[in-house]
């Protein structure tokens, strides 16, 4: 108990610090007010990467066609390598433009390169819509990204993701709830120094890019939506991300080996390749997640009032943050207390991440390494 004693209240420590001044990392409401119709509508294209997506396409492309957008709006979809028929089911569904990416040269990360040869493709609109192939938009989304682009040189929408299956509702709401914990929403609106977006749903104004110095300077990032992120903010940019329901991924992931796939590809790539970052990590979860249910069960057994206390509340803590995910979510607030079971997956998920990448396997996407 006497670890405990240390070890709780430090966990106490870090849940009061998160939840009070974090930037309010758990709220789930936009980060700032809508912005105004502009007084001209300027000129969008959609860049959306695909790769072996002949499946998902049907779902998803339609919904990004039929975007009732009153300025001058195309489509271009980059067929990157596919096998599956993705730029004839492209073609088929009236995409503006279908290109073939060319081979990729050294150096480069597959969907980067994607990007950048849709960017090639698209001409000079005033904005870039960066999306991905398994992406629905409800009606007027597109609108709505470029009224908040009013003032903004970066407006990314952390898609709405599956949670069907069991695996996805356990595992969704706490990998989004975790994103926001790693970057708040509300610091990457209003802040300098947090850089972030989500690669589904990026916006990005075509002369701030140009002036960053284009995709080339993330032509190597595996994690591009937070690599695009920092390059723009580093140039100055004003930048926003929000979750929405008004954009959906259409992407399933029916068993746990999916999403443990999901997260294990780039994991170790966030921590930098490096194994102190990953032994911190891991220490840092299990302090900040598994302590307090611990403290708190081991406490109440031993009748030892600090554990005990210090791990109910941080343990209280950390629930009610996660409940307003789970709300967006749509599910029940009683699945909150469980979240140090699944942090401890997300522990195993990141270690195994490593060891991918240590056997030259990081990285791995639809057959293909990076």
């Amino acid at each position: 108990m006497l670890i405990l004693d240390v070890l709780a209240p430090a966990s106490l420590a870090a849940w009061l610090y998160l939840a009070a001044a974090h930037g309010g990392f758990w709220r789930t409401g936009p980060c700032l007010p809508d912005g105004p119709d502009p007084p001209a509508w300027p000129h969008v294209t959609a860049v959306i990467p695909a790769r072996d997506e002949a499946g998902v396409l049907p779902e998803t492309l339609p919904t990004v066609l039929a975007q009732d957008y009153p300025g001058r709006f195309d489509v271009v979809v980059v067929d990157d390598a596919s096998t599956d028929g993705t730029a004839e089911a492209a073609a088929g569904l009236g995409a503006d433009r279908v290109v073939r990416a060319r081979d990729r040269p050294a150096g480069w990360a597959g969907k980067v390169w994607a990007m950048s040869e849709g960017v090639r493709a698209a001409g000079e609109p005033d904005f870039y819509l960066f999306t991905d192939a398994d992406i629905a938009y409800a009606p007027g989304a597109l609108a709505r990204l470029v009224r908040d682009a009013h003032d903004r040189d970066l407006v990314s929408r952390m898609a709405t993701l599956n949670t069907v299956t069991a695996w996805e509702r356990r595992i969704v709401p706490a990998f989004v709830y975790f994103f926001a914990q790693l970057y708040p929403f509300r610091r990457v609106c209003r802040g300098r120094r947090t850089a972030a977006a989500a690669g589904g749903c990026m916006l990005v104004r075509r002369a701030t890019l140009l002036r960053a110095g284009g995709l080339a300077a993330i032509h190597g990032a595996l994690i591009d939506d937070v690599a695009l992120g920092r390059l723009l903010k580093r140039a100055g940019a004003r930048c926003r991300l929000d979750l929405d329901r008004g954009v959906v991924s259409r992407r399933p992931y029916p068993h746990l080996r999916d999403l443990w796939a999901m997260i294990a590809r780039s994991a170790y790539h966030q921590l930098r390749y490096s194994p102190a970052l990953l032994a911190a990590t891991v220490l840092g979860l299990l302090l900040v997640y598994a302590v307090p249910p611990v403290a708190a069960l081991a406490g109440l057994v031993a009748v030892e009032p600090v554990p005990a206390a210090a791990g109910l509340l941080a343990w209280a803590l950390m629930t009610a943050t996660y409940v307003p995910m789970l709300r967006f979510y749509r599910l029940s607030p009683l699945r909150a207390p469980a979240l140090p079971l699944t942090a401890l997956m997300y522990a195993a998920m990141t270690v195994d991440s490593a060891r991918l990448h240590w056997k030259g396997k990081g990285g791995a996407w639809k057959g293909r390494v990076r």
